[in-house]
């Protein structure tokens, strides 16, 4: 257990001990020590080296163990088969935490697997808070510590802007690339290979720390996805100080070593289940550095915008125009000025300026013309945000118009971003808008970009807030039941007359449906059922119903039902005789054409845990891939997030004429499927499909469905549901 105070001497050490430190000018040893020697480093460093009497001019010692005074961290950069020893040596010395930059531990493999084993168990033993292995290090901008403990050639400048890193060299590239664009941060933790601390670990100690504002993070896997969860939506959501956070998540979806069971099995990757998790929890996602550090720099900068409405104030038409697609195309409004805000624009500007958004103040524009039109338009109640594009003309003051833009952010309280469009001549305007923590953006498009994720985030944080509903009609042991009689019998696929039950002791609104071992006990079902009826074969060989046709719809009398009947056995038999046929499900039949065919899904990630899926149904699902996943247990709003989430959410609000359908239904059915997904661990993949929804207060039917539990057996493949 990793206490406060000890991630706290970690990132803020008062003395330091960098073991390994060398005399050599192109060791990293020599790096790490030379960045906190010189580097303004307020604590005391320790160059610790058993062969050098001395590292730039300071006293080295043999060992850790002769360092006359407490350390607080201990840097460690000596060959991987000496770090166990070199911890050993901390912790004896009651040194808190360690950062191990020294690779060849797990991600070389074979005896690097079993040397980060050691230091993991050493690390535990002895409650040392470790960073690494295989990592670039630490560094705390904070004026009372100033510590940079990396072999990174820049130190970026003081900010309120910390990020994590699982790469090394993703760091490297990040740090210089905020030296260059004068990025603030506030602190810098890479954590490589993660042995001991990871990412959860230090977004506690980031929460606390007073000059975070915003969290930044690369990861390519996350240890404890649940933990990150509750934790980050803690972050982003939740506290009086809340901070967002940014993430680029790299590596894609692999595919699995056996093809899945079902359609979620199948659609369900990697890549997915992140997009899920981040979007639960409040996480922005993005692709690349540059706008990981384009959007940190807005939410970092500038207040939180209000809604969602922007105005855009230009000297060029064209320029705002791109900026006005980019910013619809990225979910932003354009605001709607009011009639006194558009008179008093058309007062002041001249007449071949356009007042309406976006404001053109032609070309020759100057300062006055960018304070008249920003005055007015930040000061509209209809507008949440600004961004201001300015071209470079030859009559345009670049540095007097960025003034007149600092001036109007500080006044009015909204974001503003700023676009000159300039390469020369424009250090002194940037520097003046960076004094006043105006955003600056070389092109309309990327200022857009970064003012939706603004509005994204406002839009996350004043969210309605809904808690995890569960439903106290269900019968838990009448499903469990059928589960372990299943597992008892060997079997993993669970055929449709038990999944059905499964669904009706979850309360599902499941067709009416029978088990026939005969053909004149199918006849019967079908007169009990009501014509017009469906039969599907009942196998537990058989996932594919469709594949060994075996099954008919809309059977109108008794003759099509026995005709039926004796068609599928045949077809059966035929196409796969070592399959044992238990008879026909008899099922109410439901035309599609009254309602709309959806898919509910349920796949359990072995390190995510249960994970939802809705779609439109069909045949089709595989093809569109048009579906949303979140990972249960989900809220009731999630729900209906989740449905709002798939692009063709419009054909079931009503489109061309049609009737919007019963989505409180399926909100209701994706709710009681979180449920069974959290109370049903046996469960390894589930489809309803089709989940048919009719008119709006008029319900939901299941059709079918499709259950497979934990372990492997028969069942595996995919295909259509029937």
């Amino acid at each position: 257990m990793v206490e406060n105070n000890q991630l706290r001497r970690l990132l803020s050490p008062r003395s330091v001990a960098v073991i390994g430190a060398s005399t050599r000018p192109d060791s990293v040893g020599r790096a790490v020590f030379a960045n906190i020697l010189l580097g303004d480093y307020r604590g005391v460093v320790y160059p610790v080296n058993p062969k050098a009497r001395s590292i730039l001019g300071v006293r080295a010692y043999p060992s850790v163990l002769e360092v006359p005074d407490e350390v607080d961290l201990a840097v460690v950069i000596v060959p991987a088969p000496a770090v166990p020893q070199v911890l050993e040596e901390c912790a004896q010395k009651g040194i808190p935490g360690a950062v191990v930059l020294s690779a060849g531990f797990k991600e070389v493999g074979g005896r690097g697997v079993e040397l980060e084993e050691r230091l993991k168990a050493i690390a535990r033993e002895h409650g040392i808070a470790l960073v690494g292995p295989n990592c670039l290090g630490i560094i705390n901008t904070d004026p009372e510590v100033r510590l940079n403990a990396t072999f990174a050639r820049s130190m970026p400048p003081r900010g309120n802007i910390a990020f994590i890193s699982q790469s090394g060299a993703v760091g490297v590239a990040a740090l210089e690339y905020c030296e260059a664009e004068h990025i603030g941060i506030s602190q810098f933790i890479s954590i490589g290979n993660k042995a001991v601390l990871n990412e959860n670990h230090l977004l506690a100690a980031l929460r606390d720390d007073p000059r975070t504002d915003v969290i930044l993070l690369y990861v390519e896997n996350l240890e404890d996805p649940k933990g990150f969860l509750e934790l980050a939506r803690e972050i982003t959501g939740e506290l009086p100080q809340k901070k967002p956070i940014l993430a680029i998540k790299s590596g894609r979806t692999r595919e699995g070593a056996r093809a899945a069971a079902s359609h979620t099995g199948a659609l369900a990757g990697s890549d997915e289940v992140y997009d899920a998790l981040f979007h639960q929890c409040g996480v922005l996602r993005v692709e690349t550095i540059e706008e990981l550090f384009e959007y940190a720099q807005a939410l970092a900068q500038q207040p939180a915008p209000r809604g969602d409405r922007v105005a855009i104030v230009t000297n060029a038409g064209g320029p705002g125009i791109m900026a006005t697609d980019a910013c619809v195309r990225h979910g932003l409004k354009l605001a709607r000025f009011s009639e006194e805000t558009t008179r008093k624009l058309r007062e002041g500007l001249p007449p071949t300026a356009s007042v309406q958004n976006p404001v053109d103040l032609i070309g020759d524009a100057q300062e006055d013309r960018y304070a008249h039109a920003l005055r007015l338009v930040l000061g509209d109640e209809a507008v949440d945000s600004a961004i201001v594009i300015c071209t470079p003309q030859m009559m345009a003051d670049l540095t007097a118009i960025a003034r007149t833009i600092a001036d109007a952010a500080r006044e009015h309280k909204k974001p503003v971003l700023a676009c000159l469009m300039a390469l020369e001549a424009i250090d002194e305007a940037l520097r003046v808008l960076e004094e006043a923590r105006v955003p600056h953006y070389r092109f309309p498009e990327d200022a857009a970009r970064a003012l939706a994720e603004m509005a994204r985030y406002t839009s996350w944080v004043h969210r309605p807030r809904t808690p995890v509903r569960t439903f106290d009609d269900v019968d838990r042991e009448a499903a469990r039941a059928i589960l372990t009689k299943a597992r008892a019998e060997g079997r993993t696929f669970l055929p449709e007359p038990e999944a059905h039950a499964v669904l009706r002791a979850y309360g599902f609104p499941v067709l009416r449906g029978e088990l026939a071992a005969t053909e004149d006990e199918a006849v019967r079902r079908a007169q009990e059922i009501g014509y017009p009826v469906a039969l599907k074969i009942v196998s537990p060989q058989i996932v594919h119903k469709f594949d060994v046709g075996g099954v008919r719809l809309k059977l109108e009398d008794e003759g099509a039902v026995r005709e039926a009947y004796r068609a599928i056995l045949d077809g059966v038999r035929r196409r796969k005789p070592e399959a044992e046929i238990w008879g026909v499900f008899v099922q109410e039949f439901v035309a599609a054409p009254g309602g709309v065919e959806t898919i509910l899904g349920l796949k359990r990630d072995p390190h995510f845990g249960p994970l939802l899926m809705f779609g439109l149904g069909g045949v089709y699902v595989e093809v569109l891939r048009d579906v949303t996943f979140r990972i249960a247990p989900i809220r009731e709003l999630g729900a209906y997030r989740m449905i709002e989430g798939i692009r063709a959410h419009k054909l079931l609000e009503g489109f061309r004429g049609q009737p919007p359908r019963d989505v409180d239904a399926i909100a209701e059915c994706l709710l009681r499927l979180s449920q069974l997904a959290v109370e049903l661990e046996e469960i390894e993949e589930l489809d309803i499909n089709p989940l048919i929804v009719f008119e709006r207060e008029k319900g939901a039917r299941v059709v079918d469905a499709r259950i497979l539990l934990g372990g492997s057996g028969e069942g595996e493949g995919t295909g259509e549901s029937l």
